[in-house]
């Protein structure tokens, strides 16, 4: 990927936790500006990782980027607080569709605006543009959060991200725990806020096959190390790629010890 107007940049990181855990290594990867960015593999691959150490909350889990450099809009950002990356507009929607689940929808809706000074009228806009993206928020928005559906705290999880009027959102595994029709629909609205308002994804996801399908570019871990990359579209129809990631093949169902020797095969690839 070019490395012109990329508004994240991500050099040969290495992550360790409890001093010993070696769990990243070397990871390098682009985001440019206006772009998704699928950060692709099983789960355990090192997705979360990546994206908690762009948003700086490794220390919080007894973790830390030991090598290598994260800048954001040219500026390096690992030393910089989660509050301070808010206020620069790096906002992480964490796995697990998180919510406040005593508040009301719309009182977890406004949390996101804490770090604004702009006033209330333009918070109030933009809590009205929140629910033009998600109207059944709207619908809902005087309900405990606690009460909802699992789609509808994801909605409320990005919902709340768009209420820091973010430059780039890291969404963590999107379509967990979901069904594949609301799948759709927060893809569909991803896609969307990325279009209309300029909002730039970059969105870990074991979800191979839909993440490519609205992705612009994705990369692909495996044990801590990115082993495949490409634009979107080239990946999905990339024939190792369709077979152990998306369970399609064209030939004979390959044996365990021709799948060992693909993943062996894929390692000089990092």
């Amino acid at each position: 990927m070019s490395t012109e107007n990329n508004i994240l940049s991500i050099k040969n990181i290495e992550v360790i936790y409890d001093h010993v855990i070696l769990v990243l290594k070397g990871v390098s990867l682009d985001v440019p500006k206006g772009g998704i960015v699928a950060l692709l593999g099983a789960n355990g691959a090192g997705k979360t990782t990546t994206i908690k150490s762009i948003s700086n909350i490794l220390k919080t889990e007894r973790g830390e980027v030991t090598k290598g450099s994260i800048s954001f809009e040219g500026e390096q950002i690992q030393d910089l607080s989660p509050t301070e990356l808010v206020k620069k507009g790096v906002v992480q929607v964490m796995e697990g569709r998180h919510c406040f689940e005593h508040l009301t929808v719309e009182e977890n809706l406004l949390t996101g605006a804490y770090i604004r000074k702009d006033g209330r009228k333009a918070i109030a806009e933009d809590l009205e543009k929140v629910y033009t993206y998600f109207p059944r928020l709207k619908e809902r928005r005087k309900s405990q959060a606690g009460y909802t559906s699992g789609g509808e705290q994801q909605m409320v999880a990005v919902g709340r991200a768009l209420m820091a009027k973010p430059k780039l959102i890291l969404l963590d595994e999107p379509s967990m725990g979901l069904a594949p029709q609301l799948v759709e629909e927060i893809f569909e609205i991803v896609k969307s806020l990325n279009e209309k308002e300029g909002v730039t994804f970059l969105l870990a996801e074991q979800n191979v096959s839909v993440a490519l399908r609205y992705a612009t570019y994705g990369y692909i871990l495996e044990n801590g190390r990115v082993v495949m990359d490409g634009e979107a579209k080239a990946l999905s129809e990339n024939e190792d790629v369709k077979e152990f990631y998306l369970g399609l093949s064209d030939g004979d169902k390959k044996s365990f010890r021709d799948v060992k020797h693909y993943r062996r095969r894929k390692r000089w690839l990092a």
